[in-house]
């Protein structure tokens, strides 16, 4: 007989990332970036901007910074490498967008592999993510 929670670990849920107003406000973003290093909202927009102007390497690099910096913070706050971590969680947004720009700026590269361990990713954080937010 166990007597562990069989439901698994509660959803993570980020601190407001203070690059998230400045953003709004119409700040530049690697200016946010400059400011807030830690903040995955800051790379993911950067990696977004890269992505839609064709950069796919920029855009590679800037991704993986915010879905690093991301994990980092998961961990801080309690995520032990599985759990959900859900998209109606505004907080969780500028991890779970460096995610999904990794995976696209993966399959620009053809680095398939990536994209599948992206997709997974996502999915195990939140199985209701937005469809286009997958790879």
């Amino acid at each position: 007989m166990t007597s562990g929670n069989l439901l698994g670990p509660p959803p993570v849920e980020l601190p407001v990332d203070p690059a998230e107003q400045e953003l709004a406000d119409g700040a530049a973003p690697a200016d946010v970036a400059r400011r807030h290093p830690t903040s995955s909202l800051a790379w993911a927009t950067l990696a977004e901007q890269a992505l839609d102007r064709g950069d796919d390497v920029t855009g590679y690099a800037f991704a993986r910074v915010g879905y690093h910096r991301g994990l980092d913070l998961l961990r801080r706050h309690g995520w032990r490498g599985a759990g959900l971590v859900p998209w109606s969680h505004v907080s969780n947004r500028g991890f779970l967008r460096a995610l999904s720009a990794l995976g696209q700026a993966a399959a620009l590269i053809e680095e398939q592999d990536e994209v599948a361990r992206v997709r997974a990713f996502l999915l195990d954080a939140d199985p209701g993510i937005p469809a286009e937010l997958l790879p």
